[in-house]
């Protein structure tokens, strides 16, 4: 199982990368290895201002639809559109092309809040 150190994670499978004051986010290897072929990415909150947790879309696989929480509160101010055309980006490379959307954070200290590698990795094994 592939998880990044340099990431922060979600009880959801939610990948954060925290770059200044903008998240990059995407769904963990274990999300769409559990998820399977995923077929369709539903983000329809761009340039919306939204919480922590609040749904901000949604993905759909072959057998699944699943909804995707934001990890942190913030402004959506970019969706990857290369996933429009190859949704299987999130299947092939979660942590780089398929990453889902980039947040301007509104609150910092909500990155204390979230799980590193080692504490997703316990969390997926239990």
């Amino acid at each position: 199982m592939n998880l990044p150190s340099e990431l922060k994670y979600t009880k959801d499978h939610e990948w954060v990368k925290v770059e200044g004051d903008t998240a990059t986010i995407g769904i963990t290897d274990f999300a769409q290895s559990e998820l399977g072929d995923i077929v369709y990415v539903d983000v329809d909150t761009l340039d919306e201002t939204l919480d922590a947790e609040e749904v901000f879309g949604s993905v759909e696989a072959v057998k699944t639809v699943s909804d995707l929480f934001m990890p942190l509160a913030g402004e959506i101010i970019e969706f990857n559109e290369e996933l429009e055309d190859e949704p299987e980006l999130v299947n092939s490379d979660p942590y780089g092309k398929g990453w889902m959307i980039k947040v301007k954070i509104s609150d910092a200290s909500q990155v204390a809040d979230l799980l590193d590698a080692e504490a997703y990795q316990e969390l997926i094994k239990a």
